[in-house]
């Protein structure tokens, strides 16, 4: 793909025949917000200025990017180093899991909380959910923690970026956490055995990803030990088909009011708890 020189649309109709090769499900989507990002422009500059020559070092970082995620399935977020979650950017890299929209089910939840609520969002990795929380209820007391000191370097990064003040620490779960009214957690929850798209498989932090072979092995440690803690109220963003599991789960533990919400899909995506 030789492109120095050539239009916007040219350069993005090659693109879009090498992406589609190499399986990517979005190939026009995907082109455009690569484009965009070596240009360094927004993505509707390329539609207002299709004809603008793609020339100087944009062609070099262009075609990298492109053969980044066709041949070697990187996810595009890593690519550009950045991921839009709800009304902040994040940067992010393959320390991190790449936030999701789901997860923004699990701020909605905990935008829910009374004013002053000391909140942890355990399994922090990029921030994305615990710098969320702080800007849209900058009266919350919001604190993350990780298991991971290389993910807790991305979100401290993202914080200080953002100015928003959440403390970040090192602790496995509730192991080294402050004490908290309220947990919110996106966990590993997927099953070991699980087959994952390349992006996710390849790239993405196994350690964020696998929980056992019912992908509630780290869930479940979570509960009983929030089941013991002063925290009154918990939220847990699941995969598909455990949300069930997880109530009995948390009924066991002691936890006596459950409730389920679903995603944009219909999917049960997030349970939150009470005692």
């Amino acid at each position: 793909m030789t492109l120095s020189g050539v239009p916007v649309r040219d350069a993005l109709d090659s693109a879009v025949i090498a992406l589609r090769a190499g399986g990517v499900e979005s190939p026009r989507l995907d082109a455009e917000l690569l484009l965009a990002h070596a240009l360094g422009v927004e993505r509707t500059a390329l539609m207002l200025d299709p004809a603008r020559p793609v020339e100087g070092p944009a062609v070099r970082i262009f075609q990298e990017a492109v053969r980044r995620r066709a041949v070697e399935r990187e996810p595009l977020a890593y690519i550009t180093g950045l991921r839009a979650f709800r009304r902040l950017v994040l940067a992010v890299d393959r320390r991190v899991l790449i936030p999701r929209p789901e997860t923004e089910l699990l701020v909605e939840a905990a935008l829910e909380l009374p004013h002053g609520t000391r909140a942890l969002d355990v399994g922090t990795g990029s921030g994305a959910a615990a710098l969320a929380l702080k800007d849209e209820r900058p009266d919350l007391i919001v604190t993350g923690i990780d298991v991971s000191a290389d993910a807790l370097a991305v979100a401290r990064a993202n914080a200080q970026r953002l100015g928003l003040q959440v403390d970040f620490r090192v602790g496995d779960l509730l192991e080294g956490a402050p004490a908290a009214d309220a947990v919110i957690a996106n966990l590993p929850y997927v099953e070991s055995g699980a087959r994952l798209q390349p992006e996710i498989a390849r790239h993405e932090p196994a350690i964020a990803l696998r929980a056992g072979p019912d992908g509630l092995e780290v869930v479940r440690r979570l509960i009983e030990q929030a089941a013991t803690g002063p925290a009154r109220w918990l939220a847990l963003e699941l995969g598909l088909s455990q949300a069930r599991a997880v109530e009995r789960l948390a009924r066991r533990a002691g936890f006596a009011t459950v409730e389920i919400r679903r995603d944009l899909a219909g999917h049960e995506r997030v349970v939150v708890v009470r005692r």
